[in-house]
């Protein structure tokens, strides 16, 4: 095991966010980890030491009066060697109020959730006494808690494979996908439906490139679209964006934007960055 953090703090600090952004940067994450199986589930790293290199683990006040042992799990840890960080998330009351407020969840403790806060407070007192980092959410955004996480870690946050997309290509007549982040419409192409020989092939189909790559105005299009999608990736990146999906319509999804789509997956991969392709239209029949 080459890094193991332990995440704890207030409930509503940001605990949950945090185990993901660690997910985000390829650990392996466990929630709300029984203080009973932090040794047996050491014992598991330690013999799967490819699998399980950087771990992150999240204990709260749900372990209860388990807590007390804490302390005893940090002395397992020095015994076996271990490096480990401990990182305490925390807000101000008012702001944890807020926050509480604005989902309109109940405090984990059951009280209500002034009364709440001040028992977790009395609760998870031991671990923050031993936190190596703490840090205060009360005014971060996800993007700065994210850049935060990435230096303790000492993760290049900002690196292109901390990024994941998805292009997908897909016909308008069947709906704009869900999750798409960025939509474009290529229907401005002359459609290849309408020549015959063309009509049952797909974009993936050399016929059906060659027609397309003849359009003149292609070229100066995909220069600016291309630029376009390369300029703004480094500011998703920076406002803490994990997963992004660019949706790349024509009329059917079977010509001009499964085209448009594969051409922009391997810009975007030549480019370094991790691609995912999908044509989710492409046998849909006609």
């Amino acid at each position: 095991m080459t890094k193991l953090y332990i995440i704890s703090g207030m409930s509503g600090a940001g605990k949950s966010q945090t185990l993901k952004i660690f997910e985000d940067f390829g650990f392996e994450c466990v929630d709300n980890m029984p203080v009973v199986m932090f040794q047996p589930f050491l014992d598991i790293c330690l013999k799967n030491k490819d699998k399980y290199k950087n771990v992150a683990i999240s204990i709260d006040s749900r372990a209860g009066k388990d807590l007390s042992h804490f302390k005893e799990i940090l002395v397992v840890l020095k015994n076996k060697k271990i490096k480990y960080k401990v990182i305490f998330l925390d807000a101000t009351d008012k702001v944890l109020i807020r926050r509480y407020s604005e989902t309109r969840r109940r405090h984990p403790l059951g009280e209500s959730v002034s009364l709440g806060i001040s028992l977790e407070r009395g609760i998870i007192k031991d671990i923050f006494e031993v936190a190596d980092e703490v840090i205060d959410t009360s005014v971060l955004t996800i993007g700065e808690l994210k850049k935060t996480i990435s230096i303790i870690a000492k993760v290049n946050q900002f690196g292109r494979q901390y990024l994941n997309i998805s292009v997908v290509s897909f016909g308008y007549k069947y709906g704009v996908p869900n999750d798409a982040d960025i939509v474009y419409d290529v229907r401005f192409i002359t459609n290849p439906n309408y020549v015959y020989e063309l009509k049952y092939k797909t974009g993936q189909n050399k016929a059906v490139k060659d027609y397309i790559k003849k359009q003149k105005e292609l070229k100066g299009f995909f220069s600016m679209f291309s630029k376009l999608i390369e300029f703004t990736l480094p500011y998703y990146i920076k406002e803490g964006k994990s997963y992004l999906t660019i949706a790349v319509g024509c009329t059917g999804g079977r010509h001009r934007s499964v085209f448009i789509a594969e051409k922009l997956a391997n810009f975007l991969k030549s480019q370094k960055y991790k691609v995912q392709l999908n044509h989710r239209d492409i046998l849909q029949s006609r």
